[in-house]
Parts: C-alpha cells; structure tokens; sequence
C-alpha cells in the first residue's frame, strides 16, 4: 500500500539525499575498509585520509547514527565497523557494493543539476569524485560487476537452450556475463570487447574464473571502431540505454554485419510498456540517462523491434520480461544473409 501523501511524506522523500550523501562520502574516503581493518579515533582517521578532523568527526558520528558504525564512550571516543556493514560495504566484504556505491555518487552529482539538465536539454556537467576520473572508471565497471555478478548466473540459464559456439560480449567490462555463457555451453568460446582500459580487468576475473584459453580479449570503442566478426551470438548487456535510438541502429547495424548468418543478437536492459509508467525503475532511469547522456533513455519493445527490423534482424521477441535491467529482447540473422549493407555503421 503506498503511503499517504502528505507535507511529511513529501519532505521525507526529498530529504532521502542527507543518508546518501553520507554513505557515499564514506565509501569514496574507504572509511569502512580502514575501520573495520583497525578500528580507531576520529584524529587518526582523519590522518589517513588526509582529512579534516572536524569534519572527520560530524561524519563518523552522522554514520554511527544510522547504524553503519559502532562508537564507544570516552574522551576519544573509537568507532568500529559491525560485521553486518563490513560484509556489505568493507572492500573485501561477501556482499561487497563499495563500487556500486560509489558509482551512485557520480549519478548523485548529475542528478543534482536536473533542473537546468531540463530546461536545456542537455547532460549535466561532469566532475569527478575524490578519486579522480580513472578511479571512477574503476568504480563503474567494479559497480557493474558487483550487482550483475549475483544476476548473471541464474538469468543466463533461465534463457533457455542456447545453440552458439561463439559469443561476442558487447561492452563485456570485466566479464561477468561471459562467465556463465562459457560454464553453461563447455564447447563454446568468448570475444569480450571494452575499452583498452577496461581489459586488464577483463584479464583479472577470467583468469580468477579459469577460462583464460576459452575468452579472447577486444580493446576498442565498440561505437567507433569495427566490431570483431565470426560469432554467432552477441550478448549486448545494459547497453542500449546509453545511447539515442539512432545510434541503436547504427549499433545493431555494426552486430548485424558482424554476426554468421542466422546467429542471434540477445539485448538484455529494460524494456518499457508503451504507457512508459511501467516498470517505474525503468521511468527513474531514463532520468538517470537524461542527466548523463545526450540522447540515452529507456525503451519499448516496439521500439527495438523496430530498429532491429532496420538493421536486418528478423524475428524479435521479448525472452525475459523483468522488472528493471533483466528483461532480454531475441532477434535473429537471417540465414544466407550478406553482411549489412551499412558495415560498421558506414555507407
């Protein structure tokens, strides 16, 4: 049942950014991973972070008051990190989302410009966290792996038969989605293709993950540079969302030319109802695209299937309906089909 709305409610939900600033604070200075490794005064604390010690202080006691650090009496008092918080947001941690966290404090800073974003029609401005723009490239890509990670397995298996012998992960990041393509289909291999600074961390988990020989690493910008040809399936995960629909069809366009006759493009993001109410995270994230991309947003089924039909796909069908990044849109290359017409997205 939704909650009455009311002048509380209302200031209740605008309010919601204080708890997050904090945390996010938190997670960007590594003060969970520091306390929970030595627990210690808010004067040490601010030492190894280079900080201010009274800012040091309103936010570790801030913190203790939500619940996310213990703090004991004293003159000087000590704060420590329960195990519960260090398992979600120490590095290290079972269920670590330190990245994730993080990440959602880039967003936070272009969510924070809406209003102008609005009135031009343009993302809003860009600046980078305490840890620099490269740390918060890491940070994304960590983010992406760390909430996909528990996701992949049982969404990929619940696909259904998949005949390939060759899968082209798309933007694949550090691998997480090649992972259970490759354990679920033992004869088939891998082309992840990312940015060149991505890579290493792509080399990281498949050799963590023992399938070095089965995954071949791609660096490039798949939206500039030609895709690498030969598979019969493209994986194209939380992708579609950054870009324009134009820019869709140049893309599907690309993977069409690249793919073998009759292999399958799977699109995995969210797929909005033609009202576009529906999913509602779906609603909020194409707010998420309008800060952070020119011409980014969410999508409906018509909507892909039509740019798909454009770029050559025959076909499309919803396989997965979810609700929010886990609904997978299927279409296919016709068999016999030349490559496009418009390889690489070029006339």
């Amino acid at each position: 049942m939704k909650k009455k709305l009311n002048r509380e409610t209302v200031l209740d939900m605008v309010r919601g950014f204080q708890p997050s600033c904090v945390v996010i604070a938190a997670a960007e200075l590594d003060v969970f991973t520091i306390l929970h490794a030595r627990p210690m005064a808010a004067a040490r604390l601010a030492l190894r972070v280079k900080g201010d010690v009274r800012a040091v202080s309103v936010l570790l006691d801030a913190l203790a008051a939500l619940g996310l650090l213990d703090k004991s009496a004293g003159a000087e008092p000590v704060y420590s990190v329960p195990q519960a918080v260090a398992e979600v947001l120490a590095d290290g941690g079972q269920q670590c989302v330190l990245g994730m966290v993080r990440h959602l404090g880039n967003c936070l800073r272009g969510w924070g410009q809406l209003a102008g974003v609005v009135l031009r029609g343009k993302p809003a401005n860009r600046r980078p966290s305490v840890l620099g723009a490269g740390g918060d490239l890491v940070s994304f890509i960590r983010a992406m792996h760390e909430v996909s990670g528990p996701l992949a397995m049982p969404l990929v298996a619940g696909l259904g038969e998949l005949t390939f012998t060759h899968l082209l992960d798309l933007g694949g990041a550090s691998g997480t989605w090649s992972i259970p393509f490759l354990r679920l289909n033992p004869g088939a291999c891998a082309t992840i293709m990312d940015r060149p600074e991505v890579i290493p961390m792509a080399r990281r988990l498949m050799r963590k993950a023992g399938l070095t020989d089965r995954a071949r690493l791609f660096p490039g910008d798949f939206m500039k540079s030609a895709l690498p040809e030969g598979a019969d399936l493209a994986w194209v995960s939380a992708i579609i969302h950054q870009n324009s629909r134009a820019q869709n069809r140049r893309l599907f366009a690309k993977v069409f030319s690249a793919l073998e006759p009759g292999g399958l493009i799977l699109i995995r993001d969210i797929v909005m109802d033609g009202s576009r109410l529906r999913p509602a995270a779906g609603a909020m994230f194409a707010v998420n695209m309008l800060v952070n991309t020119p011409g980014g947003g969410t999508f409906t089924l018509g909507e892909l299937r039509d740019d798909l039909s454009a770029a050559g796909f025959s076909k499309v069908s919803l396989l997965l309906r979810g609700r929010g990044m886990d609904s997978v849109v299927r279409a296919s290359k016709p068999l016999g089909k030349c490559r496009h017409p418009f390889k690489h997205g070029k006339r």
